[in-house]
């Protein structure tokens, strides 16, 4: 598929009304050892058609991302940086005013890039610095700053060093208290979001506010040591997937678009990779979202922690 034919939804707190592409290719490593896997599957999903690239400082990919961006460029996959949409994010031990900038910088680094087109905080919560083990333990949790944190991440964007900014597991109400002193509101939010876990409240509010949903484990994360095999062994999702066509996979990507909010999938696999980007020229049937509608709901992703911390408030 082309790269031409994913289409775009416009950031509005864009610092030059950046346009995202609703699907992205997520690249949370594994191992902080599979480089190699990483970069191939980046290069192949470039061929593919795929602009948008999600990192994170902790995912341990930002290298081997770099690293393929280069090779595309050499190999003439793409004619410039520009082209691509690269997402990273703040991690919980650098969730602090006077981190960010640093971390930023170095995550600009590690990825050989000037600038990146969104900058998130990964999670409403700051860890004590230092190179802790995961899970985090409630004794290394501290109090976040998030006004002095949203300064510094608005000092970012005004700096040039990232186009967007951004939060991702954000509640409605931690929404609010940013948008109460927020000069720049954050352009994206990216949360757990799949016919599982419909993020109903969450989806309507950050319309009203002008927020981009991006959802992260939009196939449920099924093999990763958090994820779960709701999604792809749910007995409505396949057999509204037979009935058109399509796979699992297909059908809830297409849900998702439908429900107008971008997302970041994971598939190091080539076929699947293309299969995830034909969900544009079919649609879903009032039927068939009736029947997600009614679909049981859980939420998967607690966080980085040993402990379940109330940073949802309570909202479901």
């Amino acid at each position: 598929m082309s790269s031409s034919k994913i289409p775009h939804l416009v950031l509005k707190s864009s610092s030059n009304q950046r346009n995202i592409p609703f699907i992205g290719f997520g690249t949370a490593a594994v191992t902080n050892n599979d480089g190699e896997l990483t970069k191939t599957a980046v290069i192949e999903a470039i061929k593919s058609g795929y602009r948008h690239f999600d990192t994170a400082s902790i995912y341990g990919s930002e290298q081997a991302l770099g690293e393929a961006i280069q090779e595309a460029l050499q190999l003439g996959l793409i004619q410039s940086r520009d082209e691509l949409f690269i997402t990273s994010k703040l991690w919980l031990t650098d969730n602090f005013p006077n981190l960010v900038l640093p971390a930023l910088r170095k995550s600009l680094q590690t990825l050989k890039l000037e600038y990146l087109d969104l900058y998130l905080i990964h999670w409403p919560v700051s860890v004590k610095p230092g190179n802790w083990e995961l899970p985090y333990g409630e004794e290394l949790i501290t109090t976040l700053d998030l006004k002095g944190v949203w300064i510094a991440m608005e000092e970012c964007q005004k700096l040039g060093l990232t186009k967007s900014i951004g939060v991702s597991n954000f509640s409605c109400k931690k929404l609010d208290d940013l948008l109460s002193f927020a000069t720049i509101p954050p352009s994206v939010n990216q949360v757990e979001m799949n016919p599982v876990w419909h993020q109903k409240k969450l989806k309507e509010y950050c319309e009203a506010k002008g927020i981009i949903i991006t959802a992260f484990s939009p196939l449920g994360a099924k093999g990763a040591s958090w994820g779960s095999n709701e999604v792809m062994d749910s007995e409505i999702l396949k057999e509204i997937a037979e009935k058109h066509g399509k796979t699992v996979a297909q059908v809830c990507l297409r849900w998702l678009y439908e429900q107008g909010v971008s997302m970041a999938v994971k598939s190091y696999n080539k076929d699947r990779m293309k299969q995830n980007l034909e969900i544009f020229d079919w649609s879903l049937t009032r039927d068939d979202h009736e029947k997600i509608d009614k679909i049981k709901q859980i939420r998967v992703n607690n966080g980085p922690f040993s402990f379940i911390p109330n940073i949802w408030d309570g909202e479901t």
